[in-house]
């Protein structure tokens, strides 16, 4: 075999020569099958047809029958009567707007965007309120009078109203307009809709309500209806709620508004961009509550001129990068009515956030994240290239790449899932952090196959040390070597031909494709992976299970390589700036969702997370203190049971007065180790060698199969002219050897490290 002159470095692995190339086919094959199994929702789209299809016909049999009772005509439709028990109620918890001084305060006339607050529910039925003394008893006992207690509570359902504390909604405002002239039909009135989520303190499970509302700008009031998500709300009724005075202009404004909505659904069944809501009820969860609400909200007031929150508002929606006032706070009281299940449910003062504000947000956060997973990128590649020989690759941990892939993994899936859901360029920038982690996926799990390959045959190789039986040679002749009783490790032995064809007969063809996976490690880690990450998405929509699952991942990111270096008796291989930069990246992203109160996902914070910040760090210098002072120095003594294999065990030397001194011929090279007998010093280091010499050892190495090598340069030696010219060019052949393949070069079987 030719000398290898590349230079090396064993010890980190790095190496100045090419690699060869792995195919790409396989890393391409299943990201693209993984995109089409969670992007595929044939069934949930062809459900998703007929319901926009049931909806058009349903607007459209409503448009008709609305346009003959605004004509006077014979028509199905006719308003309810307006419940006169209910408006004492809530002009008892709600103030309404009212005109303000234009040169001195207004409401803001368009709040699309997100509110959350705080709520509180109240059960108004006369037995929920027996024993209670609140001033509104007698009002909410006259507005459910007329209920039936049974039928209320199996309305309600399973939710849990008392512990609803916190609220949430997303609100779309927009002005209504004549289809004929494209012009706007009222500035002072406009439709809202939007949702509106509970969510259970407890629990952390979520309600969901749809809404729709009339707007009335100058009082800075709403009026609509909230239904269970999956039931459509009649706009037409919106009239029945609004003050006798506002009767006609609500009426105005649902004519147009149904014709577009039934104009923007022919369109999208016809350009078949059928689009299914993730959030839709799923049958088998069970309904959580059919109640239906009314409801009314105010406004708070702000203390800017009407004529600068008209600018403001310009400016907001047409930017031209004009100086405008300081966009003043949003903030809303509302009530909520369910006669048909006697609830009352209080906002107080929810904080609004317009979207566009919200989507500058998102698009700071995506150059953020853009970077950090840069960062970890270009970390991951450098680590690559220190760890891309076999003797480096042999200390990764590949569960440590696997742990960090799936979180990569799920990253991509929620950065491409809100590209897709926000429009803009809030959606542009996400692509870049979906993108980066995307290709970091890809990396890792190309790298973990990698380290799975190589240490894949390191459980066949013994780790019990073989001590050779050294026989004393005689005066005369050369020293004898028996080798030690090693168990032969090779491929099992073949049955019987007769009984591989019975074998053969009986396997199915299920099985024969079971034993092609599992033979291939490749397909085996991608398969693995394929299954992990789908479980892991359907899990991760459950909050709870989503906060579990970053609280295990990020407290396991180093430990199965800290596990793995204990148990192998060797360091991690790790660079320092990979260990504490992606900590350091890992660990920002992680504090920015649970601990920072304004993050685009609105988590709540936890004050854990500094805890599990610390612990992540602290596994980093467990990691970095193995390499100093040992992979088990954190062991008690009892438990370091690392048996590694010594390539270093006593052999005796030649005899002195034979014709040639050698230790015999080096496998890799095939040339005689020879010894210089004209040293002084060669007597004495015959006895550190044949009475063990630790430092002595170290100048050969004897693999598991009994072939001799040579494997460091004994400086000692050196020193003193021990070695002759033909010993020292041996020297590091199975360190170079080991840098290529973990194999012995004669009899091709596993080496453990050296």
């Amino acid at each position: 075999m030719p000398a290898d002159n590349t230079p090396r470095n064993v010890d980190n692995g790095t190496v100045n020569g090419r690699e060869r190339q792995r195919g790409s086919v396989p890393s391409f094959l299943f990201i693209s099958f993984v995109l089409f199994m969670l992007t595929n929702h044939s069934g949930d789209e062809f459900l998703a047809r007929h319901q926009y299809q049931d909806a058009l016909r349903s607007l459209s049999y409503q448009l008709s029958n609305f346009t003959a009772w605004r004509n006077g005509t014979e028509s199905d439709f006719s308003l309810p009567d307006v419940d006169v028990t209910a408006q004492p109620l809530v002009d008892f918890f709600l103030h309404h707007g009212h005109l303000q001084d234009p040169s001195r305060a207004s409401y803001h006339p368009n709040i699309t965007g997100f509110l959350r607050g705080e709520g509180s529910a109240h059960h108004i039925t006369l037995p929920s309120l027996a024993g209670e003394t609140v001033p509104w008893k007698p009002l909410a006992v006259e507005y459910t009078s007329e209920l039936n207690i049974t039928e209320a509570s199996e309305r309600a359902g399973s939710w849990n109203w008392t512990a609803s504390e916190k609220v949430a909604l997303s609100l779309v405002e927009k002005p209504t307009v004549d289809p004929q002239t494209g012009q706007r039909l009222s500035h002072d009135v406009a439709l809202a809709h939007g949702r509106i989520e509970f969510t259970d303190i407890n629990t952390s499970d979520e309600l969901r309500l749809e809404f729709e509302a009339i707007h009335f700008i100058t009082s800075g009031s709403f009026y609509g209806f909230a239904l269970p998500n999956g039931r459509q709300i009649d706009i037409r009724l919106l009239s029945s709620l609004v003050p006798e005075p506002h009767k006609n202009a609500t009426a105005d404004m649902i004519k147009p508004e149904i014709e577009a909505r039934i104009k923007k659904l022919q369109q999208l069944i016809d350009d078949g961009n059928i689009v299914v809501d993730p959030d839709a009820p799923n049958p088998d969860e069970g309904i959580k509550t059919n109640c239906s609400f009314t409801f009314q909200a105010h406004l708070v007031p702000s203390k800017v001129p009407q004529y600068l929150m008209t600018e403001l508002e310009e400016e907001i929606q047409k930017p031209t990068g004009a100086s405008t006032v300081e966009p003043p706070r949003i903030a809303v009281d509302a009530l909520f009515l369910s006669k048909d299940c006697g609830i009352l449910y209080e906002i107080h003062e929810a904080e609004g956030l317009r979207s566009r504000t919200f989507f500058r947000k998102v698009t700071t956060y995506a150059a953020t994240a853009g970077i950090v997973y840069l960062i970890l990128l270009f970390l991951l590649i450098r680590q690559m290239e220190i760890s891309r020989t076999p003797s480096g690759i042999a200390r990764v941990s590949r569960w440590t790449l696997l742990f960090q892939a799936t979180m990569d993994s799920l990253s991509f899936a929620g950065h491409i899932t809100f590209a897709i859901l926000f429009d803009g360029r809030a959606s542009l920038s996400l692509v870049a952090p979906a993108f980066l982690a995307c290709t970091l996926f890809i990396h890792e799990a190309q790298f973990a196959i990698l380290v799975y390959q190589v240490q894949l045959p390191e459980d066949s190789v013994p780790t019990v040390q073989p001590t050779p039986n050294v026989i004393n040679p005689p005066t005369e002749a050369a020293p004898t070597v028996i080798a030690p009783s090693l168990p032969v490790v090779g491929p099992p032995q073949q049955p019987p031909a007769a009984a591989t064809n019975a074998a053969t007969t009986e396997t199915s063809g299920l099985l024969l494709f079971w034993r092609f996976i599992t033979s291939d490690p490749q397909i085996k880690v991608w398969l693995a992976l394929f299954l992990f990450v789908i479980v892991l998405v359907r899990v991760i929509l459950s909050p709870v299970m989503g906060v579990l699952y970053v609280a295990f991942s990020y407290s396991s990111i180093w430990m199965p390589q800290i596990i793995r270096s204990a148990r192998r008796g060797r360091g991690s291989g790790l660079s320092k700036e990979y260990l504490l930069g992606t900590s350091a990246c890992r660990v920002y992203l992680m504090l920015y969702f649970l601990v920072c109160p304004k993050n685009v996902l609105e988590v709540q914070p936890r004050r854990w997370t500094w805890l599990l910040a610390m612990f992540v760090f602290a596994q980093v210098g467990v990691v970095l203190l193995q390499d100093q002072f040992g992979p088990d120095f954190f062991l008690p003594a009892r438990f370091k049971q690392v048996n590694v294999y010594d390539y270093h065990p006593v052999l005796p030397l030649p005899d002195a007065e034979a014709p040639e001194q050698s230790l015999g011929d080096c496998a890799i090279c095939m040339d005689a180790i020879l010894i210089d007998s004209t040293s002084g010093f060669l007597h004495a280091m015959q006895k550190r060698m044949v009475g063990g010499g630790a430092t002595a050892r170290k100048s050969y190495s004897l693999a598991p199969c009994h072939h001799l090598f040579v494997s460091e340069i004994l400086i000692l030696l050196f020193m003193y002219g021990a070695l002759s010219h033909g010993y020292s060019k041996h020297t590091e052949c199975l360190e170079k050897w080991l840098a290529i393949k973990n194999i012995c070069p004669q009899c091709r079987r596993p080496l453990p490290p050296l």
